[in-house]
C-alpha cells in the first residue's frame, strides 16, 4: 500500500528500525562509536566518533574490518555488521583490523553508551583553519541535543571574526532543529515555508533574537539533504551566508513520525517545504553560490579544495565587513 504512494520517504519501520530511529533522536546508543560502510565489498570504518571507545582503542578511518568476534565480514551488509558490533554496555567486541602498511591486528573494544554528537569543532585532517575563522562541523539535525550543541559551539568560538559551517554529507533530521539554528543567524525574514497536502502554506519567520551577525559560509555537497537544505536555503535567500561546494541532494519533504502497535513505527510525508524565495528544491537541491567540486583524487589525497576556497572567501568577507564597520 505504501509503495502505491510513490514516496520513498513514507515508510514502515519494524520495531528494530523504529528503536534505532528513536535512539538517534534521543542522541545515544550502545556500541563502540564508529561509522561504518561497505566499499568495493569491504567493510570499512568511515570515521571513529570523538571521545568514544572506538577512538580510544585506536581505530582509524579507512581501517578494514576483516572479522567481528571471529566471524568473517565477507559479503556482510552494513546493518548486519552494526548489529554485531553493537551490544550491551560493558561487553566486549573483537575486531580483526587490516590497516595499510601494518600487520593485521585484533582490537578488543568495550561497548559503552555513545552520545551521538551533532557538532564538532575538530579541524579536518590535513587542513589548517585560519585563527580568525571558527570552523563548525554540523553532521546531523536528528538529535534533540543538536541545537544546544550548536549554541555551545558559537559561544566557544565567540572570539572569531567569521564562521565556516560544514554541512557536507549531513542527511538532515528534525525540522525544528533547522528552524532554531537558522534563527541564530537571521535578524527577521522567513526561514522556511511549509505547504500541506491541501495546499495550505505557512511561513515560519525568524524571531530577531539572532546570536551573531558575523560573516558566514556554508559548505554543502550532494549528501547535504532535508534540514541541511532548509538551513542553507534560509541563509542563502536572506543574503546571510555564502554557499560553497556542490549542489545538495534535493529532499524538500517533511515527515511525521508515528508510533504503531507492537513497537513498530511509520514515517509519513505530510508537507513539502519552500525556501524563503518560494523555491521548491525537491529533487533539485540548493545550488551553491560558488561551485567547487572534489574529485576522487582530491578525496584520496585529503585535498579539501572546498574548505580551502571557503577560507579564502570568508577572509575577504571578514575584511570587507570590518572595513565597513570602521566607516560607520
Amino acid at each position: 500500500m505504501l509503495a502505491s504512494l510513490n514516496d520513498p520517504y513514507t515508510k514502515f519501520l519494524d520495531p528494530k528500525e523504529f528503536e534505532e530511529e528513536k535512539s538517534s533522536i534521543k542522541g545515544s546508543l550502545k556500541g563502540i562509536g564508529v561509522q561504518i560502510g561497505v566499499r568495493d565489498g569491504k567493510l570499512l570504518i568511515i570515521a571513529p566518533l570523538e571521545d568514544t571507545p572506538g577512538e580510544k582503542a585506536g581505530l582509524k578511518a579507512e581501517d578494514e574490518i576483516l572479522s567481528i568476534n571471529g566471524k568473517s565480514t565477507k559479503g556482510i551488509t552494513v546493518d548486519k555488521a552494526a548489529d554485531q558490533i553493537r551490544g550491551k554496555e560493558g561487553t566486549t567486541v573483537e575486531l580483526l583490523i587490516k590497516r595499510k602498511g601494518v600487520e593485521n591486528k585484533i582490537y578488543r573494544v568495550v561497548r559503552a553508551e555513545i552520545n551521538l554528537k551533532s557538532v564538532s569543532l575538530k579541524t579536518p585532517e590535513n587542513s589548517k583553519i585560519n585563527s580568525d575563522i571558527g570552523y563548525i562541523r554540523l553532521s546531523s539535525f536528528i538529535s534533540k541535543n543538536a541545537t544546544a550543541e550548536f549554541q555551545n559551539a558559537l559561544k566557544k568560538l565567540s572570539d572569531k571574526k567569521g564562521y565556516i559551517i560544514d554541512l557536507r554529507s549531513n542527511p538532515g533530521g528534525l525540522l525544528s532543529n533547522a528552524i532554531f539554528i537558522s534563527d541564530m543567524f537571521l535578524n527577521g525574514g522567513v526561514i522556511v515555508s511549509t505547504v500541506d497536502r491541501d495546499g495550505y502554506k505557512e511561513n515560519i519567520r525568524a524571531t530577531r533574537k539572532y546570536a551573531t551577525d558575523k560573516p558566514v559560509i556554508l559548505l554543502i555537497n550532494k549528501g547535504s539533504a532535508s534540514a541541511s537544505e532548509i538551513f542553507s536555503g534560509a541563509l542563502k535567500d536572506n543574503n546571510r551566508a555564502l554557499i560553497v561546494g556542490e549542489g545538495s541532494f534535493g529532499k524538500g519533504l517533511v515527515q511525521e513520525v508515528n508510533t504503531l502497535m507492537g513497537g513498530a513505527g511509520m514515517n509519513i510525508t505530510i508537507q513539502k517545504y519552500l525556501t524563503p524565495n518560494g523555491t521548491d528544491i525537491n529533487k533539485k537541491g540548493i545550488q551553491p553560490d560558488v561551485v567547487v567540486e572534489l574529485t576522487e583524487e582530491d578525496v584520496k589525497n585529503k585535498n579539501d579544495k572546498q574548505l580551502a576556497k571557503a577560507q579564502e572567501l570568508l577572509l575577504q568577507m571578514i575584511k570587507y565587513s570590518y572595513a565597513n564597520k570602521a566607516q560607520l
